[in-house]
């Protein structure tokens, strides 16, 4: 299966979501963070920096979870700083 390059939209939706996620795990260390969700700190490293885009599910709740941050919560930072950028281009 060929997987197709993401769009400038879904990068920069990966992006903040790394930035809620970084947020939400405050003072937190990366390693204690990573291993309580059950990934490599280098995958929670990678989700945070934007450098993963697109993150499987699991990955996102386990470490949602982990810092204390409800699906919705994050689903909705990561749409409420979308929306400006959408005015603000249109405009």
């Amino acid at each position: 299966m060929v997987r197709l390059p993401l769009t400038v939209d879904e990068l920069q939706r990966g992006q903040r979501l790394g930035v809620a996620l970084r947020h939400a795990r405050g003072e937190r260390p990366l390693l204690e963070t990573a291993l309580a969700a059950g990934i490599s700190p280098e995958t929670l490293r990678k989700i945070e920096s934007g450098r993963v885009a697109t993150p499987s599910f699991p990955t996102i709740a386990a470490v949602a979870t982990v810092v204390g941050l409800s699906l919705d919560e994050l689903w909705a930072d990561v749409c409420e700083a979308e929306r400006p950028g959408e005015r603000s281009s249109a405009s």
